[in-house]
This record gives structure tokens, sequence and C-alpha cells, in this order.
């Protein structure tokens, strides 16, 4: 999935509230980056029916289940226009260090469609290839052991084509609060000159970044580079919910996110 978040926002708005460079990894927020430490990801492994194993910090995957993808591929007579669904799901619990859970069940639901031109005969086309829609709904539950009636919602959907609005949307719902989800890069400013800048998302509430992730470290090697940070003056349930959050992103990721040049 390419990355989402709200298309008003982007670096004019993490300009206005302080940008945090550090080496070649994405630019947060000033303030976080005085309020979090960089937690390195290990993705460990990743077992028949599966998600990877996160960890980082405090926090760890200590169970999951990754169901098969699922497609179906309809078109015309003359394949000039298809019609591409996809869907997948994954639930995991994450633990921290005195043993809270938080389990998450997640969706995603991509659609394509497309016009291709027709080909006569060699070197002769009728028509062009025109992406008509592609829509990416995400969305996921999360829940605590010590609340299960507190759920959160994390969505993120977006959608591109010549019969779409090109939108972009990112958020993370519950017990009142809506936190805004933006994406950021290590490009910013243009001082990363690789072809492939590291990309990830801050976690925005109030104008205020409670934390961060790093899903792609950019490079030739990036998907390896990840890195999570989070306030460590919140108190232990958001911490939780937090990190849920950006585990969810992260494997979300993994299984979409291609970089293309």
């Amino acid at each position: 999935m390419i990355a989402l978040g709200h298309k008003a926002t982007g670096l004019s708005f993490l300009l206005a509230f302080g940008l945090h460079i550090h080496a070649q990894n994405i630019i947060i927020n000033d303030e976080l980056a005085s309020h979090a430490e960089p937690l390195k990801v290990k993705m460990g492994s990743q077992g028949f029916g599966k998600i990877w194993k996160w960890k980082f910090g405090e926090y760890a995957v200590v169970e999951s289940k990754n169901g098969w993808s699922k497609t179906t591929h309809k078109s015309n007579l003359f394949n000039t226009k298809t019609d591409v669904k996809s869907s997948h799901k994954f639930s995991f619990a994450l633990c921290n260090a005195i043993s809270d859970s938080a389990f998450v069940n997640a969706a995603t639901d991509i659609e394509i469609k497309t016009i291709q031109g027709f080909e006569l005969f060699a070197g002769f086309t009728i028509g062009d290839d025109v992406l008509l829609s592609e829509n990416h709904n995400f969305t996921a539950s999360i829940t605590i052991n010590s609340d299960t009636s507190d759920i959160w919602y994390l969505i993120m959907n977006s959608e591109a084509g010549s019969e779409t609005a090109n939108t972009e949307t990112a958020i993370l719902l519950g017990n009142g609060h809506e936190i805004l989800i933006f994406p950021t890069s290590s490009n910013l400013n243009d001082s990363d000159k690789r072809v492939f800048p590291a990309l990830g998302f801050e976690l925005y509430e109030n104008d205020q970044a409670f934390a961060a992730v790093q899903f792609y470290g950019g490079g030739a090697f990036g998907a390896y580079k990840n890195i999570v940070w989070i306030r460590n003056d919140l108190d232990p349930k958001k911490k939780l919910i937090l990190a849920a959050t950006v585990t969810t992103i992260l494997q979300e990721q993994s299984d979409n996110y291609t970089p293309i040049e």
C-alpha cells in the first residue's frame, strides 16, 4: 500500500510543528524526538500462517494468525476491461513488559479497475492503458486485556485513478480520541538524494505527536530498517494502544508496500 495520510497536510504541517532529522531516517517532530527513544524493530521469523514476530522496546508479538489472500479477476471478452479484487486478514496479540496484551484484528480490501488497449496486430494497438480506480481499504480493531470494552479502530484508506477523487485518509479512533496519521519521509526537505527515501507515519492528536513509525528505511534493504518512536510520558495503556497501532502498520506495509523507481 502507498503511504497514507490527509492530503491537506504533508511538509507544511510538519514544518509548522518542528522537524527532527537524524541520519537518513524519517523526519519526525522535534518534541516527539525529545520525548521518545528510537526503538529498532526486529522482524523475527514468519512461520506458516503467522505474521512477522515484530519486537521493539518492551513490546513483542506473542501470537498471530495470517490468513490467505483471496483474489478474483473479471474481464470482458477481449480483456480490455479488468476488475481485480483481493482481500486479506490477519490478527495478533502484542504484549508489553508487565504482561498486558493488545489484541488486533485487521483486514485489507483492494479493488483495481483498468482499461487496456487492444492490440490488433504486432506494433498496432487501439486505445490506451488507463487506471480507472484503485481502492485500498484497511481497517483494524484494537482492544487490550484490561478493558475489552474499550475498542479502538485504525482506518487507512486511499483511492487513485481517473474515476476517483484521489483521496487518502488515515486515522486512529477510540474512547473519544481522534489521532490523525500523517505520512513522512527522510526527504521532506530534499536532503535525501537516494532513489528510495525512508518512509513512515507520525500520529498526532491536537497538534501533538504521540508516536511515529518508519516502515521502510530507504535504499536497497529498506524493508529491514524499521524504527518506532512512542512518547515516554504517556500512561502504559495508551503506549500499548500506540504500540499495537504501529505494529499493525508495519505488518500491513510489509504485505503491500513495494518501492517503485
